[in-house]
Protein backbone atom coordinates (compact mmCIF):
# COMPACT_ATOMS: atom_id res chain seq x y z
CA UNK A 1 0.00 0.00 0.00
CA UNK A 2 2.78 2.41 0.82
CA UNK A 3 4.39 1.94 -1.99
CA UNK A 4 1.56 2.46 -4.00
CA UNK A 5 1.04 5.92 -2.32
CA UNK A 6 4.37 6.56 -3.46
CA UNK A 7 4.35 5.62 -6.78
CA UNK A 8 1.08 8.05 -6.76
CA UNK A 9 3.08 11.26 -5.41
CA UNK A 10 5.78 10.36 -7.97
CA UNK A 11 2.84 10.61 -10.96
CA UNK A 12 1.32 13.54 -9.62
CA UNK A 13 4.54 15.38 -9.29
CA UNK A 14 5.69 14.47 -12.96
CA UNK A 15 2.29 15.64 -14.13
CA UNK A 16 2.24 19.15 -12.27
CA UNK A 17 6.42 20.00 -13.48
CA UNK A 18 5.20 19.09 -17.26
CA UNK A 19 2.24 21.55 -16.91
CA UNK A 20 4.40 23.91 -15.60
CA UNK A 21 6.93 23.60 -18.03
CA UNK A 22 4.70 23.98 -21.28
CA UNK A 23 3.08 26.87 -19.57
CA UNK A 24 6.56 28.78 -19.39
CA UNK A 25 7.38 27.86 -22.76
CA UNK A 26 4.27 29.07 -23.81
CA UNK A 27 4.68 32.40 -22.36
CA UNK A 28 7.63 33.16 -24.41
CA UNK A 29 6.76 31.98 -27.87
CA UNK A 30 5.88 34.39 -30.36
CA UNK A 31 3.40 31.85 -32.25
CA UNK A 32 -0.31 31.85 -30.78
CA UNK A 33 -1.26 28.51 -30.98
CA UNK A 34 -4.73 29.06 -29.11
CA UNK A 35 -7.67 30.66 -31.36
CA UNK A 36 -9.30 32.23 -28.37
CA UNK A 37 -8.26 35.60 -27.78
CA UNK A 38 -6.29 36.84 -25.25
CA UNK A 39 -8.48 38.99 -22.78
CA UNK A 40 -7.53 43.19 -23.30
CA UNK A 41 -6.52 44.71 -20.45
CA UNK A 42 -9.06 47.00 -19.23
CA UNK A 43 -7.95 50.72 -18.03
CA UNK A 44 -11.16 51.34 -15.63
CA UNK A 45 -12.38 54.21 -14.10
CA UNK A 46 -10.37 53.98 -11.30
CA UNK A 47 -7.39 53.52 -13.40
CA UNK A 48 -4.40 50.90 -13.46
CA UNK A 49 -0.66 50.36 -12.77
CA UNK A 50 -0.62 47.93 -15.19
CA UNK A 51 2.01 48.53 -18.02
CA UNK A 52 1.59 45.22 -20.75
CA UNK A 53 4.79 44.19 -22.17
CA UNK A 54 2.93 44.29 -25.64
CA UNK A 55 0.58 46.44 -27.48
CA UNK A 56 -1.50 43.74 -27.92
CA UNK A 57 -2.65 43.36 -24.22
CA UNK A 58 -5.00 46.35 -24.55
CA UNK A 59 -7.21 45.17 -27.35
CA UNK A 60 -6.83 48.37 -29.24
CA UNK A 61 -6.50 47.34 -32.89
CA UNK A 62 -8.15 43.51 -34.70
CA UNK A 63 -5.77 41.58 -35.86
CA UNK A 64 -3.44 41.68 -38.21
CA UNK A 65 -3.00 44.65 -35.56
CA UNK A 66 -0.20 46.50 -38.06
CA UNK A 67 -3.70 47.51 -39.97
CA UNK A 68 -4.40 49.68 -37.27
CA UNK A 69 -8.00 48.47 -37.40
CA UNK A 70 -9.63 49.78 -34.15
CA UNK A 71 -11.88 47.25 -32.53
CA UNK A 72 -15.28 48.47 -31.03
CA UNK A 73 -15.21 51.32 -28.50
CA UNK A 74 -11.41 52.51 -29.98
CA UNK A 75 -12.36 56.00 -31.91
CA UNK A 76 -9.86 57.65 -34.70
CA UNK A 77 -9.52 61.23 -34.39
CA UNK A 78 -6.98 63.88 -36.31
CA UNK A 79 -5.99 67.11 -35.27
CA UNK A 80 -5.95 70.22 -37.46
CA UNK A 81 -2.43 71.50 -37.08
CA UNK A 82 -0.38 68.26 -35.89
CA UNK A 83 3.43 67.90 -34.58
CA UNK A 84 5.74 67.54 -36.89
CA UNK A 85 7.72 64.87 -36.13
CA UNK A 86 10.11 64.30 -39.11
CA UNK A 87 7.98 63.88 -41.37
CA UNK A 88 6.12 60.65 -39.90
CA UNK A 89 2.20 60.33 -40.67
CA UNK A 90 -0.02 59.59 -37.32
CA UNK A 91 -3.07 57.46 -37.00
CA UNK A 92 -4.29 58.68 -33.68
CA UNK A 93 -6.68 56.97 -31.72
CA UNK A 94 -9.01 57.46 -28.42
CA UNK A 95 -10.73 55.16 -26.03
CA UNK A 96 -13.04 56.35 -22.95
CA UNK A 97 -14.05 54.04 -19.73
CA UNK A 98 -17.76 52.70 -21.28
CA UNK A 99 -20.52 55.03 -19.83
CA UNK A 100 -18.25 58.07 -19.06
CA UNK A 101 -17.58 61.56 -20.79
CA UNK A 102 -15.10 63.90 -21.92
CA UNK A 103 -15.56 67.58 -20.32
CA UNK A 104 -15.56 70.15 -23.18
CA UNK A 105 -12.81 73.15 -22.39
CA UNK A 106 -12.56 76.11 -25.09
CA UNK A 107 -9.43 76.77 -24.49
CA UNK A 108 -7.42 74.02 -23.00
CA UNK A 109 -7.06 70.51 -24.09
CA UNK A 110 -10.21 68.07 -23.16
CA UNK A 111 -10.73 67.66 -19.74
CA UNK A 112 -10.76 63.49 -20.20
CA UNK A 113 -12.17 60.81 -17.62
CA UNK A 114 -9.87 58.88 -15.80
CA UNK A 115 -9.80 55.24 -17.44
CA UNK A 116 -8.84 57.37 -21.12
CA UNK A 117 -6.33 56.14 -23.37
CA UNK A 118 -5.12 57.99 -26.11
CA UNK A 119 -2.91 56.23 -28.79
CA UNK A 120 -0.59 57.34 -31.34
CA UNK A 121 1.01 55.48 -34.17
CA UNK A 122 3.89 56.55 -35.76
CA UNK A 123 4.35 55.15 -39.23
CA UNK A 124 6.13 56.01 -42.78
CA UNK A 125 4.73 54.85 -46.25
CA UNK A 126 7.27 53.55 -48.63
CA UNK A 127 6.64 56.11 -50.88
CA UNK A 128 4.89 59.12 -49.99
CA UNK A 129 2.92 59.70 -52.79
CA UNK A 130 1.00 56.32 -51.98
CA UNK A 131 0.50 57.20 -48.31
CA UNK A 132 -1.98 54.25 -47.73
CA UNK A 133 0.41 51.49 -49.31
CA UNK A 134 3.12 49.73 -47.96
CA UNK A 135 3.72 51.49 -44.23
CA UNK A 136 6.11 50.61 -41.72
CA UNK A 137 4.70 51.41 -38.45
CA UNK A 138 7.67 52.64 -36.08
CA UNK A 139 6.26 53.05 -32.59
CA UNK A 140 2.72 53.38 -30.94
CA UNK A 141 2.60 56.25 -28.25
CA UNK A 142 -0.11 55.74 -25.27
CA UNK A 143 -1.32 58.29 -22.86
CA UNK A 144 -2.86 56.44 -20.01
CA UNK A 145 -5.26 58.45 -17.52
CA UNK A 146 -4.65 56.52 -14.15
CA UNK A 147 -5.72 57.46 -10.95
CA UNK A 148 -2.59 59.49 -9.97
CA UNK A 149 -2.48 61.38 -13.90
CA UNK A 150 -1.10 60.56 -17.28
CA UNK A 151 1.01 58.23 -17.69
CA UNK A 152 2.96 57.88 -21.10
CA UNK A 153 4.49 54.52 -22.55
CA UNK A 154 5.84 54.18 -25.91
CA UNK A 155 5.59 51.47 -27.70
CA UNK A 156 8.31 49.98 -30.22
CA UNK A 157 6.97 48.06 -33.49
CA UNK A 158 9.33 44.78 -34.57
CA UNK A 159 10.44 44.45 -38.00
CA UNK A 160 7.66 41.93 -39.13
CA UNK A 161 5.12 44.58 -38.23
CA UNK A 162 3.03 41.80 -35.84
CA UNK A 163 3.73 43.60 -32.34
CA UNK A 164 4.84 46.46 -30.57
CA UNK A 165 6.96 46.18 -27.61
CA UNK A 166 7.16 48.32 -24.31
CA UNK A 167 10.91 50.15 -24.32
CA UNK A 168 10.84 52.65 -21.52
CA UNK A 169 14.46 53.58 -22.67
CA UNK A 170 13.20 54.61 -26.30
CA UNK A 171 15.27 53.05 -28.97
CA UNK A 172 16.32 53.96 -32.28
CA UNK A 173 15.44 52.37 -35.56
CA UNK A 174 16.64 52.80 -39.27
CA UNK A 175 13.63 54.12 -42.00
CA UNK A 176 13.73 54.82 -45.79
CA UNK A 177 11.05 56.35 -48.24
CA UNK A 178 10.73 57.97 -51.55
CA UNK A 179 9.15 61.42 -50.49
CA UNK A 180 6.34 63.07 -52.55
CA UNK A 181 8.90 64.73 -54.71
CA UNK A 182 9.89 60.52 -55.39
CA UNK A 183 13.55 61.23 -54.02
CA UNK A 184 15.10 58.72 -51.72
CA UNK A 185 15.08 59.22 -48.02
CA UNK A 186 16.71 58.37 -45.04
CA UNK A 187 16.88 58.46 -41.08
CA UNK A 188 17.76 56.93 -38.15
CA UNK A 189 14.64 57.57 -36.32
CA UNK A 190 14.28 58.03 -32.54
CA UNK A 191 12.03 56.47 -30.35
CA UNK A 192 11.75 58.74 -26.89
CA UNK A 193 12.78 57.48 -23.52
CA UNK A 194 9.64 57.94 -21.31
CA UNK A 195 11.41 60.70 -19.30
CA UNK A 196 10.99 62.31 -22.76
CA UNK A 197 7.82 62.00 -23.26
CA UNK A 198 7.12 63.48 -19.82
CA UNK A 199 9.57 66.10 -20.53
CA UNK A 200 7.19 67.65 -23.41
CA UNK A 201 4.17 66.63 -21.76
CA UNK A 202 5.01 68.37 -18.50
CA UNK A 203 2.26 71.11 -17.58
CA UNK A 204 2.39 72.62 -14.40
CA UNK A 205 4.12 69.67 -12.99
CA UNK A 206 2.01 67.46 -14.49
CA UNK A 207 1.77 65.20 -17.71
CA UNK A 208 -1.42 66.60 -19.82
CA UNK A 209 -1.77 65.18 -23.35
CA UNK A 210 -0.99 68.37 -25.86
CA UNK A 211 -3.22 68.14 -29.36
CA UNK A 212 -6.65 66.86 -28.38
CA UNK A 213 -8.16 70.36 -28.12
CA UNK A 214 -11.55 71.55 -28.88
CA UNK A 215 -9.63 73.59 -31.70
CA UNK A 216 -7.41 71.13 -32.99
CA UNK A 217 -10.11 68.52 -33.12
CA UNK A 218 -13.00 71.50 -34.28
CA UNK A 219 -12.45 69.99 -38.14
CA UNK A 220 -13.83 67.07 -40.49
CA UNK A 221 -12.61 63.47 -40.19
CA UNK A 222 -13.56 60.82 -42.65
CA UNK A 223 -15.41 57.61 -40.43
CA UNK A 224 -16.24 54.76 -42.16
CA UNK A 225 -20.26 55.86 -42.55
CA UNK A 226 -19.32 59.52 -43.73
CA UNK A 227 -17.55 62.88 -43.04
CA UNK A 228 -18.76 64.35 -40.26
CA UNK A 229 -17.22 67.32 -37.69
CA UNK A 230 -15.17 66.05 -35.15
CA UNK A 231 -16.76 67.68 -31.93
CA UNK A 232 -20.38 67.16 -33.04
CA UNK A 233 -19.66 63.40 -33.98
CA UNK A 234 -17.94 62.61 -30.27
CA UNK A 235 -21.29 64.13 -28.73
CA UNK A 236 -23.74 62.31 -30.66
CA UNK A 237 -21.39 58.94 -30.05
CA UNK A 238 -21.28 60.11 -26.13
CA UNK A 239 -17.32 60.44 -26.02
CA UNK A 240 -18.31 64.14 -25.09
CA UNK A 241 -20.67 65.42 -22.69
CA UNK A 242 -22.29 68.66 -24.22
CA UNK A 243 -21.06 71.29 -27.12
CA UNK A 244 -21.41 75.19 -27.41
CA UNK A 245 -23.47 75.96 -30.26
CA UNK A 246 -21.57 74.91 -33.88
CA UNK A 247 -21.07 78.60 -34.79
CA UNK A 248 -19.39 79.46 -31.20
CA UNK A 249 -16.70 76.48 -31.41
CA UNK A 250 -13.46 78.10 -31.51
CA UNK A 251 -10.76 76.54 -33.96
CA UNK A 252 -6.97 76.66 -35.15
CA UNK A 253 -6.59 76.47 -38.75
CA UNK A 254 -4.41 74.06 -40.57
CA UNK A 255 -1.46 75.16 -41.11
CA UNK A 256 -1.02 73.45 -45.08
CA UNK A 257 -4.04 75.34 -45.18
CA UNK A 258 -2.52 77.98 -47.76
CA UNK A 259 -6.20 79.49 -48.49
CA UNK A 260 -5.80 80.46 -44.38
CA UNK A 261 -4.17 83.66 -43.52
CA UNK A 262 -0.63 83.42 -43.12
CA UNK A 263 -0.63 84.85 -39.93
CA UNK A 264 -2.89 82.06 -38.50
CA UNK A 265 -1.06 79.68 -40.19
CA UNK A 266 1.96 80.46 -38.54
CA UNK A 267 0.77 80.92 -34.95
CA UNK A 268 -0.76 77.46 -35.32
CA UNK A 269 2.05 75.50 -36.63
CA UNK A 270 4.09 77.43 -33.07
CA UNK A 271 1.17 76.62 -31.06
CA UNK A 272 1.49 72.91 -31.83
CA UNK A 273 5.21 72.28 -32.27
CA UNK A 274 6.70 75.09 -29.38
CA UNK A 275 3.74 76.09 -27.11
CA UNK A 276 3.36 73.01 -25.21
CA UNK A 277 6.71 73.68 -23.61
CA UNK A 278 6.73 77.49 -24.31
CA UNK A 279 4.00 79.18 -22.53
CA UNK A 280 3.67 80.26 -18.09
CA UNK A 281 2.96 76.93 -17.25
CA UNK A 282 5.60 74.78 -19.51
CA UNK A 283 9.06 73.58 -18.78
CA UNK A 284 10.16 76.49 -21.05
CA UNK A 285 8.36 78.83 -19.04
CA UNK A 286 11.53 81.28 -18.38
CA UNK A 287 12.19 81.80 -21.83
CA UNK A 288 9.43 84.39 -21.37
CA UNK A 289 7.75 83.29 -24.46
CA UNK A 290 4.31 82.55 -25.32
CA UNK A 291 3.56 81.13 -28.06
CA UNK A 292 -0.19 79.60 -28.08
CA UNK A 293 -2.25 81.53 -30.91
CA UNK A 294 -4.61 82.74 -28.48
CA UNK A 295 -1.83 85.03 -26.86
CA UNK A 296 -2.18 89.03 -29.05
CA UNK A 297 1.07 90.28 -26.97
CA UNK A 298 3.47 90.63 -30.09
CA UNK A 299 6.68 90.28 -27.05
CA UNK A 300 5.30 87.23 -26.17
CA UNK A 301 5.62 85.89 -29.57
CA UNK A 302 9.38 87.10 -29.35
CA UNK A 303 9.22 89.74 -31.37
CA UNK A 304 11.59 92.78 -30.06
CA UNK A 305 12.84 90.73 -27.46
CA UNK A 306 16.22 89.78 -26.00
CA UNK A 307 16.57 85.88 -25.39
CA UNK A 308 17.10 84.55 -21.92
CA UNK A 309 19.64 82.51 -21.29
CA UNK A 310 19.99 81.13 -24.64
CA UNK A 311 23.65 80.39 -25.04
CA UNK A 312 24.76 79.15 -28.38
CA UNK A 313 21.17 78.70 -29.47
CA UNK A 314 21.08 82.65 -29.65
CA UNK A 315 23.45 82.42 -32.78
CA UNK A 316 25.45 85.50 -31.57
CA UNK A 317 21.59 87.03 -32.66
CA UNK A 318 20.01 90.04 -30.50
CA UNK A 319 15.90 89.26 -30.80
CA UNK A 320 13.84 86.70 -31.05
CA UNK A 321 12.33 87.80 -34.28
CA UNK A 322 12.87 90.67 -35.93
CA UNK A 323 9.98 91.84 -38.37
CA UNK A 324 10.89 91.95 -42.09
CA UNK A 325 14.11 90.33 -41.11
CA UNK A 326 13.89 86.06 -40.44
CA UNK A 327 17.85 85.78 -41.56
CA UNK A 328 18.28 87.77 -38.28
CA UNK A 329 15.77 86.45 -36.56
CA UNK A 330 16.84 83.95 -33.47
CA UNK A 331 13.65 81.74 -33.67
CA UNK A 332 14.40 81.10 -37.87
CA UNK A 333 17.96 80.25 -36.62
CA UNK A 334 16.97 77.64 -33.92
CA UNK A 335 14.44 76.04 -36.05
CA UNK A 336 17.04 75.74 -39.26
CA UNK A 337 19.53 74.14 -37.06
CA UNK A 338 20.05 70.66 -36.41
CA UNK A 339 22.79 70.62 -33.93
CA UNK A 340 21.23 69.32 -30.25
CA UNK A 341 22.57 72.35 -28.60
CA UNK A 342 20.51 74.95 -30.74
CA UNK A 343 17.56 73.31 -32.26
CA UNK A 344 14.43 73.93 -31.53
CA UNK A 345 12.15 71.94 -30.67
CA UNK A 346 14.69 70.14 -28.73
CA UNK A 347 13.38 66.78 -28.81
CA UNK A 348 11.35 64.63 -31.34
CA UNK A 349 13.06 65.92 -34.76
CA UNK A 350 16.43 65.34 -36.59
CA UNK A 351 14.91 66.81 -39.13
CA UNK A 352 14.34 69.89 -40.88
CA UNK A 353 10.78 70.83 -41.25
CA UNK A 354 11.38 72.45 -44.89
CA UNK A 355 7.87 73.68 -44.92
CA UNK A 356 7.17 74.41 -41.63
CA UNK A 357 10.45 76.80 -41.65
CA UNK A 358 9.61 78.75 -45.51
CA UNK A 359 6.02 79.37 -43.69
CA UNK A 360 7.77 81.05 -40.52
CA UNK A 361 9.91 83.09 -42.73
CA UNK A 362 7.46 84.08 -44.98
CA UNK A 363 5.76 85.36 -41.82
CA UNK A 364 8.42 87.26 -40.20
CA UNK A 365 9.54 88.47 -43.80
CA UNK A 366 5.68 89.88 -44.13
CA UNK A 367 5.58 91.65 -40.76
CA UNK A 368 4.53 95.38 -40.14
CA UNK A 369 8.30 97.05 -39.47
CA UNK A 370 8.51 97.48 -35.70
CA UNK A 371 10.76 99.28 -33.11
CA UNK A 372 11.97 97.31 -30.32
CA UNK A 373 10.31 99.88 -27.88
CA UNK A 374 6.44 99.02 -30.00
CA UNK A 375 7.10 95.53 -29.46
CA UNK A 376 8.24 95.85 -25.26
CA UNK A 377 5.16 97.15 -24.43
CA UNK A 378 3.13 94.94 -26.63
CA UNK A 379 1.90 97.49 -29.48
Amino acid sequence: MRGFRLSSYIFWFILLMACGTSEKSAEKSEVVTSSKKAPAIQVSGSGTNNDAEKLSSYGLFEAPMHLLKPTAGVVPYSLNSPLFSDYAFKKRFIKLPEGVSANYHATEVLEFPVGTILIKNFYYPADFREPEKNWQILETRLLIHEKGGWKALPYVWNDEQTEAYLEVAGATKEIVWNDGEGEKRELMYSVPNQNQCRSCHLLKDKIMPIGPSARQLNGDFNYAERSHNQLTYWKSIGLLDSLPDTDKLPKLVAYTNSAESLGDRARAYLEINCAHCHRPEGPAKNSALHLMASVENPAAWGIGKTPIAAGKGSGGLKYDIVPQHPEQSILVYRMKSTDPGIMMPELGRKLVHAEGLDLIKKWIKNMPERTVAQSEVGM
